[in-house]
């Protein structure tokens, strides 16, 4: 848990406070908002980039303080209740900064697209650091949602601690709230530039869970009867899921409003409730697998399976919600009931118990995937800052494709442990890489580490177990001889004069439009940032797309490798590729342009 906490001061942007524990880290993004006329400094970078991201944001936030709420005791016999309350504290203090009127919430700061082009440190960062607001013309229900939720949570759990900083939460919660239900819509239709990254399936569960968070925060009846009059038209009582993320809360929703009746407060809302508790027990038997074949996916290790693409950040997820569950059963004394059989609180938290096992090394690969814990975790996280050398010992800026050149590239391990990240995991059959580039596998999330603080401290408290935390040396970074430099692979050839190439196959349902648009000089070599933009120029939808990129020597964007030799498929983000739609990648290499050719669709 203590691992967990060093993550988010690893990921804190802004100026660092004295008591900063994680070293390597240095001031950064200190004039966030500036060009806009905003004070945005401050908050979590999301993942292995630097992009400030308010939807996955916002829910580590609420699962933070989530943790503080109900596992109170147990944070505090820890004597971990100042590290959460600070770490909470560091993302809400950016989102009262943010909220800068009733109707107005800036939701991004940085462009995702040209921050995945640059391999830097955060205190070295020289890419666009553009905001992005919501507001009556541009709204984002899922997003002021799930900020009010957190700042909701958050005030609940300041309360004991600091009521004034308690109370000034709730007032900034009640009016995102407000903005959120008044002005409805999809928080990336109003800033696309977030689609590509973090797109909402719907606002509706961030919608009610705001409510339900502001009635646990207030008592007042108004957000309890929102939930129940909108009970039917926000899916709440219809949603029956097997999954709760950063994107979909409506298990989230369904156990928090099932603990009001377990406590008998449910009053004339009862019979609405039991709707909800129905959905919350379909989700917690679905994970225990006892739910008449409609069960959530598991591993042959046993782990949660949702998603390819760090799919731990669902499975942590999952496990926090069910320990939490079990928590209010427990308490009551109360008897799942599944379709297979009755579930024993205990059972529930066993199975929460399973994942936490399987992210510290109880797995196929014996790996642990929290790094700097046990005797072997990763060492090759895909996130700038662990892997280049700190500015206490590289002092010069390491410019955006050096940063590749020297270091993304570099074989040895990163030379800073980001303690407590939790990587991005293992595939379907348990297969892990531990490789920089394997993005998928190795970049740690906030939204995937928020929920273990809470695991883990309930976890703790049962088993009276300490754990072991094995130190590792990072490897010591080597400036290779000029020879070493990154070369390429194919001859050095001058940037055609046309800047835009169409390449069609007679016969395929796609066009490529190669373009040239931006090329920079290192040494003797030039380097060119190639983009490609593949058109379905058919009549027919096309799904499964697989493409082979030949001659590559540099760094890709935009596409999903595939495990076989220069194969590559279209992102998680995009199922369909739509007639006359089109997708973008990217890829920076020296000499000439790679050959990009169709290896299947359907």
């Amino acid at each position: 848990m203590d691992k967990t906490l060093l993550f988010f001061e690893a990921q804190r942007s802004g100026k660092l406070p004295p008591n900063q524990r994680v070293k390597w880290r240095g001031d950064s993004g200190l004039k966030d908002g500036f060009l806009q006329g905003v004070n945005l400094v401050g908050g979590y970078y999301d993942a292995g980039d630097h992009v400030k991201f308010g939807l996955p944001m916002a829910y580590s936030l609420t699962m933070l303080a989530w943790s503080v709420v109900d596992f109170t005791k147990e944070i505090a016999d820890l004597n971990q209740m100042g590290n959460t309350l600070a770490a909470i504290k560091w993302g809400t203090n950016y989102f009262i900064k943010a909220h800068t009127q009733p109707n107005v919430l800036w939701a991004q700061v940085g462009d995702g697209e040209s921050d995945h082009y640059c391999w830097e440190r955060a205190e070295d960062m020289t890419t666009p650091r553009t905001a992005y607001k919501l507001d009556p013309s541009h709204p984002g229900s899922d997003l002021a949602g799930e900020a009010a939720a957190a700042l909701a949570a958050a005030a609940l759990a300041f309360k004991p601690y600091d009521s004034s900083y308690s109370t000034l939460l709730l007032v900034h919660a009640k009016q995102l709230f407000s903005f959120a239900d008044t002005f409805r819509g999809l928080y990336d239709d109003s800033i696309p530039n977030a689609q590509a990254f973090y797109t909402s399936s719907g606002y509706s569960d961030e919608l009610l869970w705001a409510a339900a968070w502001l009635y646990r925060a207030t008592y007042d009846e108004y957000y309890l009867k929102y939930v129940v009059d909108n009970a039917v038209s926000l899916g709440g009582t219809g949603w029956a899921v097997r999954e709760f993320s950063w994107d979909n809360k409506y298990a989230g929703v369904q156990i928090l409003l099932t603990k009001i009746l377990l406590d008998g407060a449910g009053g004339s809302y009862t019979s609405t409730l039991k709707q909800y508790q129905a959905k919350a027990d379909y989700f917690t038997c679905a994970c225990l697998q006892k739910n008449d074949g409609y069960n959530v996916a598991l591993t042959t290790g046993g782990l949660i399976y949702v998603r390819e693409w760090n799919n731990l950040q669902y499975a942590s997820s999952a496990a926090f919600l069910l320990a939490m569950y079990s928590d209010y059963l427990s308490e009551k004394k109360a008897v799942l009931t599944c379709p297979e059989g009755q579930v024993q609180p205990s059972d529930v938290l066993s199975f929460a118990k399973s994942q936490a096992d399987y992210i510290l090394g109880q797995n196929p690969k014996a790996i642990s995937y929290l790094v700097g814990y046990g005797q072997n975790y990763p060492t090759h996280i895909h996130h700038r800052g662990a892997s280049i050398a700190p500015i206490s010992v590289q002092h010069a800026p390491v410019s955006c494709i050096e940063g590749f050149e020297t270091w993304y590239h570099r074989p040895q391990a990163n030379p800073n442990i980001i303690h407590g990240a939790l990587v991005g995991g293992p595939s379907k059959t348990d297969d892990f890489s531990d490789d920089r580039s394997n993005y998928e596998q190795t970049e740690p999330t906030l939204s995937g580490s928020a929920p273990l603080v809470g695991l883990f401290c309930k976890l703790q408290s049962l088993s009276g177990y300490h754990g072991s935390y094995h130190h590792r040396s990072p490897t010591p970074y080597q400036k290779p001889p000029a020879s070493h430099h990154l070369q390429p692979s194919t001859p050095y050839h001058k940037a055609p004069e046309s800047p835009n190439l169409y390449h069609k196959v007679p016969g395929a349902p796609v066009t490529f439009l190669h373009s040239i648009i931006s090329t920079w000089t290192i040494g003797p070599t030039t380097y060119y940032k190639h983009k490609v933009v593949v058109k379905n120029t058919s009549q027919k939808p096309i799904t499964e797309l697989k493409l082979i990129v030949e001659n590559l020597s540099g760094s890709l964007w935009g596409l999903s490798p595939c495990p076989e030799k220069n194969s590559y498929e279209l992102p998680q983000w995009i199922k369909v590729l739509k007639p006359g739609s089109e997708l973008t990648f990217v890829y920076v290499q020296g000499g000439a342009q790679a050959k990009v050719s169709i290896k299947s669709y359907l």
